[in-house]
């Protein structure tokens, strides 16, 4: 008999992971094509993972409700996974690649000064492969696998994948009650290039409490973390940042999305998923909404109205070509109509929008629709 997870102080067993397995499993049965076997086994190490948690948690362990926490947690690791299973392997690939880069993006300055967007985004593939394999190594590693276990399926590419991204974002303790993303300290390292000793300090780090979302600090690695903490700086271009953030939250705030400047602030605070339902009353679901209702305002206030101010941020103005580089920069020229071509030379020079929409033969809205049609397809070019 498996041992049972989440028993209250009288000792009455809540939720065995028996059951958390089953229901794992029969949740993957109904909707993947994948096989009986591969959907037992994803299953339980699903089961397996949640059952760590929340017996190594002090935090679930005194809240009482170990059993509400285990089907809260084995429900999104489900969810999870079944997100990147029907987006698919590419789209799959595609779409975590984007949540990695996004989370590291900033902390990713290259050496001698180079602070191009097409800069930042190699640094950043470099150091993401590298990641890649570190995070296979611990799925492997804390489900007991064998040192040549690879996805081989498309559920077993999802699991893969989802728990990058969870491993990614697991929070490692700093001093004076701080806290940051794995992904981040990692990412920190690589830019800065530290000896290869650093390196392996912080992994013993998440060794040491690597088995659980809640870790604790050891006190042997104090000097390491309070090395980390010094080198934590924001890089140069942190005064433009806070130039875009408070921008976006007037953007937000001036059209009635105090709720989503709300949702905003919390992940600029790095909290979790579950923090940020607990502290905005939110169920997962209404979560979701409020992340794609962001994505859609994120997205006007990039590519619209302060497009220059993101761009300047990004390093992708058009004085740098909006990001792309001399070869792409070039074919996709020779892809966009003679209008579209003088829009782009237009915005080089020093005038309105109203001079350039005359000199086009456009409305003011027109000129403005067919730019911010031109920014997403650099935005698109640049992130294939």
């Amino acid at each position: 008999m498996r041992r049972v997870l989440g028993c209250v102080s009288q000792g009455i067993c809540l939720l065995s992971a028996d059951a958390l397995t089953q229901g794992l499993w029969a949740e993957f049965r109904e909707k993947t094509d994948a096989s009986d076997r591969v959907c037992g086994a994803v299953a339980e190490r699903l089961g397996q993972e949640v059952q760590r948690i929340c017996q190594e948690s002090d935090r679930i362990q005194a809240s009482g409700e170990v059993a509400d926490w285990a089907k809260t947690l084995g429900k999104h690791r489900l969810e999870q996974c079944l997100r990147y299973y029907h987006l698919g392997s590419r789209q799959g690939r595609v779409d975590l690649h984007s949540t990695l880069s996004a989370m590291v993006y900033r902390y990713m300055t290259p050496p001698q000064g180079q602070t191009s967007y097409s800069a930042r985004m190699a640094l950043i593939e470099d150091f993401l492969q590298g990641f890649y394999v570190e995070a296979l190594n611990a799925l492997r590693r804390e489900n007991q696998l064998t040192e040549y276990y690879q996805p081989r399926t498309l559920l077993e590419l999802a699991e893969y994948m989802a728990f990058t991204e969870r491993y990614g974002k697991r929070r490692i303790p700093l001093p004076r009650n701080r806290s940051q993303q794995l992904i981040v300290l990692r990412a920190q390292t690589f830019a800065r290039q530290q000896p290869p000793e650093l390196a392996f300090d912080i992994t013993q780090v998440v060794e040491a409490g690597g088995e659980t979302d809640d870790l604790r600090p050891a006190a042997s690695h104090q000097r390491i973390r309070e090395a980390l903490l010094a080198q934590g700086e924001d890089p140069p271009d942190h005064t433009l940042r806070d130039r875009v953030i408070e921008q976006l939250m007037v953007y937000l705030k001036e059209r009635d999305q105090a709720d989503c400047a709300d949702y905003f602030t919390l992940r600029l605070m790095d909290l979790s998923a579950q923090e940020i339902e607990t502290l905005l009353n939110l169920t997962p679901r209404q979560r979701d909404y409020f992340q794609q209702r962001f994505r859609y305002h994120l997205s006007r206030f990039a590519l619209s109205h302060h497009w220059q101010l993101v761009h300047e941020w990004l390093g992708a103005g058009l004085e740098a070509n909006l990001g792309l580089t001399l070869q792409q920069w070039q074919q996709w020229q020779q892809t966009l109509t003679p209008q579209q071509v003088a829009l782009l030379r237009l915005k080089q020079l020093a005038m309105d929008d109203g001079d350039r929409a005359k000199q086009l033969g456009l409305t003011t809205t027109q000129l403005q629709k067919q730019w911010t049609k031109l920014l997403a397809q650099a935005w698109e070019i640049r992130n294939l």
